[in-house]
């Protein structure tokens, strides 16, 4: 959206038309660009989170994984992956299962390609419990706290469950944080389906561009981004940024470092 037209006007300048009427948008390209910097400068009215990873730290879950599959760490990856392409599978298909359900169904896929013998309630096992009780990162909640005391609204944004989040946060300690927790089950479709976005932007009452997603994997901003909202990408470690899709505003390592970006904009 703004990064795709950002991409064009900027060529456009590079080819000396920088004062000159581009038609699609009524307006120079120096103006247009101008008016985006300034868009780039404001505050968001809502900030939304991922959770998984964003939050919290995946550690203990990846080692219970990764025991399922006979100690196979090299696995992880493609669990991950065969999960997130399966729920992307059921949204298509207009269908809707937990996240974690359809991890531990993932899980059994990985394991029977790789000649491990996993069984439904050994891969739920693996999975399920392990991700109600993940610790948050260690900046996380001095993070959040500055961006409370900044003013901002705090929203919670996951492909899990809403009982889910709501036991991840208890065990966490993150609930106090929040204005609002928002999982996809009230809609049916996951992260980065555009219609997931809208729908969390409609809930908040508030328009795409007002919105900004932090989050720490490359999908979940592309989806954000195309979706029309901004972006703050965490990027942890193993975490990249989809090449084909437009860049967020905010690159950074941990969520201090991005708490500290979005409170001095104006």
């Amino acid at each position: 959206m703004i990064n795709n037209r950002r991409d064009f006007i900027k060529r456009t300048a590079m080819l000396g038309l920088a004062g000159a009427a581009i038609p699609q948008f009524g307006l120079a390209a120096n103006e247009i660009l101008n008016k985006e910097d300034n868009m780039m400068n404001t505050r968001p009215k809502v900030l939304f989170f991922d959770v998984n990873e964003t939050l919290l730290d995946l550690t203990t879950m990846k080692k219970s994984v990764g025991d399922a599959l006979g100690n196979r760490s090299d696995l992880l990856p493609l669990w991950f992956t065969t999960m997130l392409q399966y729920s992307l599978v059921s949204t298509v298909a207009n269908q809707y299962n937990d996240f974690g359900i359809i991890g531990a169904a993932a899980l059994q896929m990985v394991a029977a390609n790789n000649g491990i013998t996993l069984s439904e309630e050994e891969a739920q096992e693996a999975i399920l419990e392990p991700i109600r009780s993940l610790p948050a990162h260690p900046e996380v909640k001095a993070a959040l706290q500055k961006l409370r005391d900044a003013g901002y609204t705090l929203v919670s944004f996951t492909n899990s469950s809403n009982k889910g989040v709501e036991t991840q946060f208890k065990n966490a300690g993150l609930l106090d944080y929040f204005d609002e927790r928002l999982s996809i089950e009230d809609i049916g479709k996951f992260k980065p389906h555009s219609d997931a976005y809208a729908w969390a932007a409609r809930k908040m009452g508030v328009e795409p561009k007002d919105c900004l997603l932090v989050a720490a994997h490359g999908w979940d901003i592309s989806g954000a981004l195309w979706a029309g909202w901004r972006g703050a990408f965490v990027s942890r470690p193993g975490a990249q940024l989809y090449p084909l899709s437009p860049k967020p505003e905010i690159n950074e390592s941990n969520l201090s470092l991005i708490a500290d970006r979005l409170i001095a904009l104006k």
